[in-house]
Order: C-alpha cells, then structure tokens, then sequence
C-alpha cells in the first residue's frame, strides 16, 4: 500500500513542475505512470506499505532491481532511461525537502540507446511535397489551406500544432508571430514572405468567416482542422512521390532545421527557432548532417571502399 502522504507528495511535484518548470500536460501524465509504477515495483520489492521515509532508504541495489525488472518485462533501454529520468526528478525533490540523502539514485546511470535521428526531406523533396499537396485537392481552398500549413511548417519550423493553433487575431501575418509552444513557452518566429504569402492565399479564398477567436485553418465543415486531416493529405502526397512513411508533418519541421544548419545556421539560432529548451536536442541536427555527410564519403571518396 502507498500511503497518502507519499502520494500527495508525488503531487506536489508534479504541480511545482507544471506552475514552475511550465512542463507540459503530456510531460506531467508521463511522470506521473513512471512513478507510480516504480513505487508499485518497490512496494512489492519490500513487501510493505511505502510512505515518504521509504525514500530516504533507497540502495543501488534497489535501483539495479527495478531496472532488470523492468527490462525483463520488455520496456526498451529508451523508455527506461526516461523512467529513471522521472525517478530520480522526484527522488531529488524529496530529498531536499525531507533532508536525506539521495546519491543512491542519482548515481545510477541511464541504459545505453541509440537516440533516433530526425529524418528530413531532400530540399528537392520537401519543395515537391508543397507541390503535390497543392494539386492534389479538387477544391482550390483545400488545396491553398494544405500548402499554407506545410509552407508554415517548413517555411518557419512550426509544429504542427502550433500552425493549427493560429487564430485569426494573428492575421494578417507580419515579418514574425509570437508562438505558444510544448510547457506554455513563448517565442518569436520569424515568417518568411513565402510562408506569408501563402496563408494570405489560403485566407482569400476561405469560405468560412475568420473571426477574431476563430482558428485560422478549417475543416471542410468549417470546424477546426485537425492534425489528421494534414498527415492524411501528406501521406496522399508521399505515394505519389514514392518517398518513405517518415515523411510526415514533424519531418517538415526537420527539413526546416536541417536545411538552415546546412546552409550554415548557427545552432543556437535554429534551438530558439525551434523552440526547444536543451540545445542538445537540437544538436541532433548536426548528427543528420554528419550522416549525410558519410555517405557522400563512401560513395564517392576512392579510400572508402
């Protein structure tokens, strides 16, 4: 049994996390099941009923237990290491309001994965892409909508849903936006004409009023438009190209990152476009780039074969 006061503890961080860290909601619920299922492992572990103090008695040994469970269970290294991740958030909150020590969790290392890499278009591909989404509708609306969401996406290095996010109060769209991204982050994206001019078109020919609170982009019915609605016309695009399932809307945004640093972005630069808070992952774009890289090497240097 998990007595309250642990629990509410477990709370507690959580809402610190959410008003001061500005996690995300989706962040918060990850959290949330990685604890919980570690204290469910550590109550079966020890065979009694865990509280607040059942922290501060955490060994490695424990910590090792819990990992070889959970991998014996299937939970790949990736998901693992992002549950220690979590595990180790709270054990340090907890201790520095209950005063214990919490070393033999924090020195427990993450299992070894191979992070995937961002999978972008080709320049060319990503500008065929805006092409055949813009011919393949019957409806010159839909067809100007579809390209004005991608253009924003690639052209500004949007997700998806904050281009979907967009209200009509934004219009019309200037030199840059103020976006609202993951944890309520705000940051100022530059727009380029081309991104702008495409949304002018789309809005020209929208037949649905745009009111100030309205979102911009719409459903054939007039409803917001969704997420899936984009995937779908994109995966409609991607067999007429023959290019693989991982070209989807995020990997617009890819293209968008990957292309600057290739044509010499700085990357802190690309991190505040992007709006990502570790510039870590952001350097995830230099490893797509040295990949590239490699493979003109073997292809074509005369040692590399």
């Amino acid at each position: 049994m998990i007595q309250p006061a642990l629990t509410d503890a477990l709370n507690r961080w959580l809402a610190e996390l959410q008003s001061i860290g500005g996690r995300a909601e989706k962040t918060l619920n990850a959290y949330q099941r990685d604890v919980l299922g570690f204290l469910g492992f550590l109550q079966d572990y020890e065979g009694s009923a865990l509280g607040t103090a059942s922290l501060g008695r955490l060994s490695t040994r424990t910590m090792r237990a819990w990992m070889a469970a959970e991998r014996a269970r299937g939970l790949s290294a990736r998901s693992l290491a992002r549950a220690l991740s979590a595990v180790k958030g709270f054990v340090a909150w907890s201790a520095e309001k209950d005063g214990f020590d919490p070393s033999p969790v924090l020195m427990i290392r993450a299992p070894r994965f191979n992070a995937k890499l961002p999978r972008p278009l080709a320049e060319d591909a990503a500008k065929a892409m805006l092409d055949t989404v813009e011919l393949q509708s019957e409806s010159d609306w839909v067809a100007a909508r579809d390209v004005a969401v991608l253009t924003l996406l690639y052209g500004c290095g949007l997700r998806i849903s904050e281009a979907l996010s967009l209200n009509a109060s934004d219009l019309p769209l200037g030199g840059s936006m103020r976006i609202i991204g993951k944890g309520g982050k705000e940051r100022v994206v530059p727009v380029v004409p081309v991104a702008a001019a495409a949304v002018a078109h789309y809005v020209s020919l929208c037949p649905f009023d745009l009111e100030d609170n309205a979102p911009i982009f719409r459903g054939v019915r007039g409803g917001a438009l969704s997420a899936r609605q984009v995937q779908k016309s994109m995966a409609e695009a991607r067999a007429r190209l023959g290019l693989p399932a991982s070209a989807t809307p995020h990997a617009m945004r890819h293209s968008f990152a990957t292309h600057l640093l290739n044509a010499g972005g700085d990357l802190r630069a690309i991190q505040e476009l992007l709006g990502h808070a570790s510039l870590s992952t952001t350097q995830a774009y230099t490893a797509v780039d040295t990949a590239r890289l490699m493979d003109v090497y073997e292809a074509a240097h005369p040692r590399a074969s």
